[in-house]
Formats: C-alpha cells, structure tokens, sequence
C-alpha cells in the first residue's frame, strides 16, 4: 500500500453539484433564504420561551433545547456550504472536516434522543394529567435534556474516531459537507467492519428511540381516543401531531441515510437526503410547532407588543 495514499489530507474538496455548475444560484438563494428563515424561526422560539413566563412548562423547555440545537445544527453545515457555492476552489481544511463531522454528528445524535424525549414528555401529558408536575420536574427536565446532549456527543466522538481512522485515498467527497457516509467512500480498506460497527453503534442511537416514540404514541393514541369532548381530542392532537411531523421528517432522513447499505447508483438522492435533514428540517420546525399552538402564537403576539413598546 502506497504511504502517500494512505496519509492524511491537508484538505478535502466537496465537490457537491459542481458536476451541475448551473445549479449553484438556485441552491445558493434556496440555502441562504432557508438559513435565516432557520435563525430566525428558531430565535423567536427561544425568546418566546424564555421571555414568557407562561411558557416555563417542560414541554417548552425541550422545545427551545430543540430550537438552540437546530440553530447550531445548520450553522455547523450552511456558512461553509455556502462559501463553496460561491467559490471556484470548494475546499475544506482537514481540521475544518473534522470539526464538522463531530459537531454535525453531535448534534443530529442528540436530536435523536431529544425527540423521544418530547414524546416521553407528551405521553406524561395525556396518559398521566394529574401526575404531571410530579413527574415533569424540573430536575427531571434537566436531567433527560443532559443525557440527550451527552448522548449525541457520546456517540459522535466514536463514530467519528472509527470513521476518521481509516487510511484515505484521495480528498475528494462527493457531498456538500464531511459526513460518514461520505468519508467512508474515501477509505482505502474495505470498510465493511467499519460500516457494521457505525450501524450498530446508530442503533441506540436512531432506531430505540424510533421505538420509544411508537410505543408512547400508541399510548397517547388510546387516551386520546377516550377523551369524551372533540375539543379536548383536537388539543391532543394538535400538540402531538405537530412533535410526529417532525419526528417523521427527522428520523425518515436520518435512517435512510445511516442505516442503509451504501449504493452508488443512490449517492445523488443521499445528496438530496442530507440536505434534507440538515437544512430543511430545521427550517419547518419553527412553523410545525407554532401553526397550531395557540400558546406559542399568543405568546409571539405579546413578545411582539413588548419590543414594540405597544400596550394591550
């Protein structure tokens, strides 16, 4: 095996769509109207939770966990995304690389437990109503928001070490940004271990919490039903459809993305796929969780009046 090969790249090019050079405007005004409609949908939440002391429950407080994360999430991908759009030269630092995959991968693991601990928080909510503030604590709250955070960044610092320890050859990834699927493409050793261990080491990580969330919604879905008043079954369902549109998006993408077999005949819709969940998702949250919360919009309305010194 040539040493050459197999050393560490000074910087890696994501070549993206520059296979498609007509393509990089219409991406780069989607991307960059996508990422302020992210910062700012998801900086209204947190304001709102924070600043509104009827929004101090639990059920906000991981919501603007949630918000905070998205927020990190795409800024962690979308500046340097669009840099490389405007650029002739679409390079990447190794050092760069590194950082990316592991805070990219921190966070995505850790809107994996997040979000079935939201479901968790729903199914408290509705299954157990009068036990709720007992069992919602606050240093319960705290407790599952510092495990979901140490979680993602627990996994992130071993999928990354395992994937990051290969021997590459060449520094080209055909993505818009480091990922491990991408990564592993660049590997000079077969990676069929490699791909074993990440996909059992995503199990805990995506596919038990996917069960986690069925089972509570299972749950929810029977207690809802033996709410007597269509009223009280459309505020049920109001704040638990907006948390599965999201957990749908989110977790649709992810696993699509990590626990199948890698096929080069699917790397342009991976492309499509990766985007999805590190650009779009964050972006639909802010409007998924407000349209149909009264609470949130009532909230936003007094936030408003507040910066604008209007009194109601």
């Amino acid at each position: 095996m040539n040493k050459v090969n197999e050393s560490v790249p000074r910087e890696f090019i994501l070549l993206g769509f520059s296979d498609r050079p007509w393509l990089e405007l219409p991406l780069f005004v989607l991307f960059l109207l996508s990422y302020i409609l992210t910062i700012v949908g998801n900086l209204g939440i947190i304001l709102v939770a924070h600043l509104d002391s009827k929004l101090h429950t639990p059920m906000y407080f991981f919501l603007s966990n949630l918000s905070f994360l998205d927020l990190c999430y795409t800024t962690s991908t979308v500046p340097q995304l669009l840099v490389n759009i405007c650029s002739t030269w679409k390079a990447i630092s190794y050092g760069g690389c590194v950082v990316q995959l592991l805070i990219s991968l921190a966070l995505g693991s850790t809107e994996c437990i997040l979000l079935a601990v939201m479901s968790f928080d729903r199914f408290v909510a509705i299954c157990r109503p009068l036990h709720y503030s007992v069992i919602m604590h606050k240093r319960l709250c705290l407790q599952l928001a510092a495990v979901s955070w140490i979680s993602g960044f627990s996994n992130s610092v071993l999928q990354s070490s395992l994937t990051l320890q290969m021997p590459l050859c060449g520094h080209k990834v055909d993505h818009f940004f480091c990922e491990v699927p991408a990564l592993l493409k660049l590997s000079c050793v077969d990676t069929t271990t490699n791909e074993t261990e990440l996909f059992f080491i995503g199990v805990p990580i995506l596919l038990i919490p996917v069960a986690l969330i069925l089972i509570s919604y299972g749950f929810i879905a029977q207690a809802v039903l033996r709410i007597q008043s269509a009223e009280g079954r459309q505020k049920a369902f109001g704040t638990c459809g907006s948390h599965l549109v999201v957990v749908s998006l989110f977790y649709g993408t992810a696993i699509y993305m990590y626990m199948q077999p890698p096929s080069p005949a699917s790397k342009d819709r991976g492309k499509m796929v990766s985007l999805f969940y590190a650009i779009i998702t964050p972006m639909l949250n802010p409007p998924i969780y407000t349209l149909r919360n009264k609470y949130v919009k009532e909230a936003l309305k007094r936030l408003i009046a507040r910066i604008f010194l209007i009194e109601k």
